[in-house]
Protein backbone atom coordinates (compact mmCIF):
# COMPACT_ATOMS: atom_id res chain seq x y z
CA UNK A 1 0.00 0.00 0.00
CA UNK A 2 1.72 3.05 -0.83
CA UNK A 3 2.24 6.13 1.48
CA UNK A 4 0.50 9.16 0.50
CA UNK A 5 0.53 11.37 3.79
CA UNK A 6 1.38 14.66 3.80
CA UNK A 7 2.83 16.11 6.65
CA UNK A 8 2.00 19.41 9.08
CA UNK A 9 -2.02 19.67 7.34
CA UNK A 10 -2.93 18.16 10.50
CA UNK A 11 -2.09 16.09 13.24
CA UNK A 12 -5.51 14.80 15.11
CA UNK A 13 -8.76 13.79 13.45
CA UNK A 14 -12.14 14.27 14.44
CA UNK A 15 -14.65 11.62 12.54
CA UNK A 16 -18.10 13.08 13.56
CA UNK A 17 -20.85 15.90 12.50
CA UNK A 18 -20.76 19.23 11.74
CA UNK A 19 -21.86 20.78 14.99
CA UNK A 20 -18.41 19.66 15.99
CA UNK A 21 -16.54 22.32 14.10
CA UNK A 22 -18.99 25.23 13.56
CA UNK A 23 -17.67 27.51 16.04
CA UNK A 24 -14.27 27.58 14.78
CA UNK A 25 -13.59 31.17 13.70
CA UNK A 26 -11.36 29.61 11.07
CA UNK A 27 -11.82 26.47 8.81
CA UNK A 28 -9.90 25.60 5.68
CA UNK A 29 -12.39 23.19 3.06
CA UNK A 30 -9.63 20.51 1.73
CA UNK A 31 -11.24 18.16 -0.99
CA UNK A 32 -9.48 15.17 -0.84
CA UNK A 33 -8.93 11.99 -3.85
CA UNK A 34 -8.63 9.01 -2.72
CA UNK A 35 -7.67 5.30 -4.14
CA UNK A 36 -10.89 4.04 -2.76
CA UNK A 37 -13.15 6.85 -3.85
CA UNK A 38 -14.92 10.26 -2.38
CA UNK A 39 -14.98 10.09 1.07
CA UNK A 40 -18.14 11.22 2.65
CA UNK A 41 -17.43 15.10 2.23
CA UNK A 42 -14.57 17.69 2.01
CA UNK A 43 -12.13 17.90 5.23
CA UNK A 44 -12.14 20.92 7.31
CA UNK A 45 -9.11 21.84 8.52
CA UNK A 46 -8.63 24.27 11.73
CA UNK A 47 -7.14 24.76 14.82
CA UNK A 48 -7.96 23.48 18.11
CA UNK A 49 -6.26 25.22 21.20
CA UNK A 50 -3.12 25.64 19.45
CA UNK A 51 -2.95 21.68 17.40
CA UNK A 52 -4.47 21.63 14.13
CA UNK A 53 -7.73 19.08 13.42
CA UNK A 54 -8.89 17.86 10.36
CA UNK A 55 -12.78 17.03 11.22
CA UNK A 56 -14.69 15.13 8.50
CA UNK A 57 -18.72 14.68 8.45
CA UNK A 58 -19.03 10.96 8.70
CA UNK A 59 -22.63 11.06 7.34
CA UNK A 60 -21.70 14.02 4.96
CA UNK A 61 -22.44 17.92 6.06
CA UNK A 62 -26.08 16.93 5.32
CA UNK A 63 -26.24 13.67 7.21
CA UNK A 64 -27.14 12.42 4.06
CA UNK A 65 -25.55 9.04 3.91
CA UNK A 66 -26.73 6.15 5.44
CA UNK A 67 -24.25 4.42 7.76
CA UNK A 68 -23.81 0.98 5.96
CA UNK A 69 -23.26 3.47 2.66
CA UNK A 70 -20.33 5.63 4.38
CA UNK A 71 -17.17 4.92 2.45
CA UNK A 72 -15.33 3.90 5.75
CA UNK A 73 -11.82 3.12 3.41
CA UNK A 74 -11.86 6.45 1.58
CA UNK A 75 -12.68 8.29 4.90
CA UNK A 76 -9.62 6.95 6.94
CA UNK A 77 -7.41 7.32 3.81
CA UNK A 78 -8.22 10.79 3.94
CA UNK A 79 -7.22 11.56 7.30
CA UNK A 80 -4.05 9.77 6.74
CA UNK A 81 -2.88 11.92 3.41
CA UNK A 82 -3.31 14.95 5.36
CA UNK A 83 -0.63 13.69 7.97
CA UNK A 84 -2.99 12.71 10.46
CA UNK A 85 -2.16 9.71 13.10
CA UNK A 86 -4.40 10.31 16.00
CA UNK A 87 -8.12 10.19 15.43
CA UNK A 88 -11.52 10.70 17.35
CA UNK A 89 -14.94 9.23 16.50
CA UNK A 90 -17.40 10.22 18.45
CA UNK A 91 -21.12 8.10 17.46
CA UNK A 92 -24.50 8.32 18.84
CA UNK A 93 -25.48 5.01 20.53
CA UNK A 94 -28.44 3.45 22.44
CA UNK A 95 -28.12 2.35 25.68
CA UNK A 96 -28.87 -1.52 26.33
CA UNK A 97 -28.99 -1.34 30.06
CA UNK A 98 -30.93 0.72 32.39
CA UNK A 99 -28.35 2.81 33.95
CA UNK A 100 -26.92 3.78 30.65
CA UNK A 101 -29.34 6.02 29.68
CA UNK A 102 -29.68 9.35 27.49
CA UNK A 103 -26.97 11.79 28.56
CA UNK A 104 -24.45 9.69 29.13
CA UNK A 105 -20.65 9.71 27.97
CA UNK A 106 -19.02 6.06 27.65
CA UNK A 107 -15.97 5.63 26.48
CA UNK A 108 -15.98 1.85 25.33
CA UNK A 109 -12.88 -0.72 25.17
CA UNK A 110 -14.23 -3.17 23.29
CA UNK A 111 -16.56 -3.85 20.08
CA UNK A 112 -18.70 -6.65 18.35
CA UNK A 113 -19.47 -6.63 14.91
CA UNK A 114 -22.57 -7.51 13.70
CA UNK A 115 -22.50 -5.72 10.79
CA UNK A 116 -22.73 -7.01 6.97
CA UNK A 117 -21.36 -6.57 3.69
CA UNK A 118 -19.46 -3.60 4.85
CA UNK A 119 -15.58 -3.87 3.64
CA UNK A 120 -12.89 -3.88 6.71
CA UNK A 121 -10.24 -4.04 5.08
CA UNK A 122 -7.43 -2.40 2.57
CA UNK A 123 -5.64 -5.24 2.19
CA UNK A 124 -8.49 -6.77 -0.62
CA UNK A 125 -6.07 -8.22 -2.91
CA UNK A 126 -5.00 -4.85 -4.78
CA UNK A 127 -1.25 -5.37 -3.38
CA UNK A 128 -1.28 -9.31 -3.56
CA UNK A 129 -0.69 -9.05 0.04
CA UNK A 130 -2.68 -10.28 2.85
CA UNK A 131 -2.50 -8.88 6.61
CA UNK A 132 -4.18 -9.94 9.74
CA UNK A 133 -3.84 -6.86 12.32
CA UNK A 134 -4.45 -7.80 15.91
CA UNK A 135 -7.62 -6.36 17.21
CA UNK A 136 -7.75 -8.00 20.53
CA UNK A 137 -7.36 -4.14 21.74
CA UNK A 138 -9.16 -2.15 19.22
CA UNK A 139 -8.67 1.32 20.67
CA UNK A 140 -5.72 3.32 21.51
CA UNK A 141 -5.02 3.34 25.44
CA UNK A 142 -3.49 6.86 24.78
CA UNK A 143 -6.34 7.93 23.18
CA UNK A 144 -8.93 6.33 25.33
CA UNK A 145 -7.16 8.15 28.38
CA UNK A 146 -7.57 11.34 26.84
CA UNK A 147 -11.07 11.48 26.40
CA UNK A 148 -11.63 9.90 30.10
CA UNK A 149 -9.77 12.76 31.72
CA UNK A 150 -11.28 15.46 28.93
CA UNK A 151 -14.40 14.12 30.33
CA UNK A 152 -13.90 14.81 34.00
CA UNK A 153 -12.64 17.90 32.96
CA UNK A 154 -15.48 18.80 31.55
CA UNK A 155 -17.77 17.69 34.46
CA UNK A 156 -19.26 14.66 32.65
CA UNK A 157 -18.32 11.72 34.63
CA UNK A 158 -17.78 9.22 31.82
CA UNK A 159 -18.26 5.13 31.65
CA UNK A 160 -14.54 4.38 31.22
CA UNK A 161 -14.91 0.63 29.36
CA UNK A 162 -17.75 -1.55 27.84
CA UNK A 163 -18.60 -3.16 24.98
CA UNK A 164 -20.18 -1.20 21.64
CA UNK A 165 -22.29 -3.41 19.25
CA UNK A 166 -22.08 -2.07 15.44
CA UNK A 167 -24.76 -3.16 13.50
CA UNK A 168 -25.35 -2.25 9.74
CA UNK A 169 -28.18 -0.24 10.13
CA UNK A 170 -30.53 1.97 8.99
CA UNK A 171 -32.96 -0.13 10.53
CA UNK A 172 -33.01 0.14 14.86
CA UNK A 173 -33.06 -3.59 16.57
CA UNK A 174 -35.70 -5.53 17.54
CA UNK A 175 -36.84 -5.86 20.78
CA UNK A 176 -35.51 -9.11 20.75
CA UNK A 177 -32.03 -8.32 19.11
CA UNK A 178 -31.51 -5.50 22.03
CA UNK A 179 -32.39 -8.10 24.67
CA UNK A 180 -30.15 -10.43 23.28
CA UNK A 181 -27.62 -7.72 23.18
CA UNK A 182 -27.84 -7.06 26.52
CA UNK A 183 -27.85 -11.18 27.56
CA UNK A 184 -24.33 -10.73 26.19
CA UNK A 185 -22.90 -8.20 28.52
CA UNK A 186 -23.06 -5.33 25.93
CA UNK A 187 -23.07 -1.91 26.86
CA UNK A 188 -24.07 0.07 24.10
CA UNK A 189 -25.32 -0.19 20.32
CA UNK A 190 -24.59 1.62 17.47
CA UNK A 191 -24.52 1.79 13.23
CA UNK A 192 -20.77 3.41 12.96
CA UNK A 193 -17.49 2.59 14.57
CA UNK A 194 -16.68 -0.40 12.18
CA UNK A 195 -15.05 -0.59 10.16
CA UNK A 196 -13.45 2.65 10.95
CA UNK A 197 -11.53 1.04 14.39
CA UNK A 198 -10.33 -2.13 11.93
CA UNK A 199 -9.38 0.38 9.45
CA UNK A 200 -7.52 2.83 11.41
CA UNK A 201 -5.33 0.19 13.04
CA UNK A 202 -4.35 -1.00 8.95
CA UNK A 203 -3.45 2.53 9.07
CA UNK A 204 -1.56 2.06 12.18
CA UNK A 205 -3.51 5.27 13.19
CA UNK A 206 -4.35 5.53 16.84
CA UNK A 207 -8.32 5.39 16.75
CA UNK A 208 -10.30 6.36 20.10
CA UNK A 209 -13.98 6.28 19.96
CA UNK A 210 -16.30 7.90 22.46
CA UNK A 211 -20.11 7.23 22.53
CA UNK A 212 -23.10 9.75 23.24
CA UNK A 213 -26.34 7.37 24.91
CA UNK A 214 -29.29 9.25 22.87
CA UNK A 215 -31.94 6.47 24.24
CA UNK A 216 -32.40 3.23 25.48
CA UNK A 217 -32.80 0.66 22.99
CA UNK A 218 -35.79 -1.38 22.26
CA UNK A 219 -34.63 -4.34 24.52
CA UNK A 220 -34.89 -2.11 27.79
CA UNK A 221 -37.84 0.58 26.96
CA UNK A 222 -40.97 -0.39 27.09
CA UNK A 223 -42.83 2.47 24.95
CA UNK A 224 -42.88 2.37 21.41
CA UNK A 225 -39.60 2.25 20.49
CA UNK A 226 -36.87 5.09 19.56
CA UNK A 227 -37.18 7.31 16.58
CA UNK A 228 -34.80 8.78 14.58
CA UNK A 229 -35.78 11.97 15.24
CA UNK A 230 -35.63 11.43 19.38
CA UNK A 231 -32.27 10.44 18.19
CA UNK A 232 -30.65 13.62 16.34
CA UNK A 233 -32.98 15.95 19.35
CA UNK A 234 -30.81 14.06 22.42
CA UNK A 235 -27.72 14.53 20.33
CA UNK A 236 -28.20 18.35 19.53
CA UNK A 237 -29.33 18.53 23.27
CA UNK A 238 -25.59 17.72 24.31
CA UNK A 239 -23.36 18.66 21.55
CA UNK A 240 -22.00 21.19 23.36
CA UNK A 241 -20.57 19.11 25.75
CA UNK A 242 -19.58 16.58 23.13
CA UNK A 243 -17.17 19.82 21.84
CA UNK A 244 -16.34 20.57 25.02
CA UNK A 245 -14.90 17.05 25.44
CA UNK A 246 -13.44 16.35 22.33
CA UNK A 247 -11.50 20.13 22.33
CA UNK A 248 -10.21 19.35 25.73
CA UNK A 249 -9.08 15.64 24.55
CA UNK A 250 -7.58 17.04 21.31
CA UNK A 251 -5.41 19.49 24.12
CA UNK A 252 -4.55 16.40 25.96
CA UNK A 253 -3.53 13.75 23.37
CA UNK A 254 0.54 12.87 23.32
CA UNK A 255 2.09 15.52 20.59
CA UNK A 256 4.66 14.56 18.51
CA UNK A 257 5.45 12.10 16.30
CA UNK A 258 6.64 9.58 18.24
CA UNK A 259 4.04 6.91 19.54
CA UNK A 260 4.62 3.68 21.52
CA UNK A 261 1.24 2.43 21.42
CA UNK A 262 0.21 -1.10 19.86
CA UNK A 263 -1.59 1.18 17.09
CA UNK A 264 1.65 2.76 15.63
CA UNK A 265 3.63 -0.74 15.77
CA UNK A 266 0.50 -2.44 14.21
CA UNK A 267 2.22 -3.46 10.78
CA UNK A 268 5.26 -4.19 11.90
CA UNK A 269 6.91 -7.87 10.92
CA UNK A 270 4.15 -7.25 7.15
Amino acid sequence: MADTATDGIAEIGVIGGSGLYALLDSVEEVRVETPYGAPSDAVFVGEVRGRKVAFLPRHGRRHSIPPHAINYRANLWALRSLGVSRVLGPCAVGGLRPELGPGTLLVPDQFVDRTSGRVQTFYDGRDEKVVHVSMADPYCPDGRQAVLAAARTEHWEPVDGGTLVVIEGPRFSTRAESRWFTANGWSVVGMTGHPEAVLARELGLCYTCLTLVTDHDAGVETGAGVTHAEVLAEFAKNVDRLRGVLFTAVENLPTGPDRSCVCAHALDGF
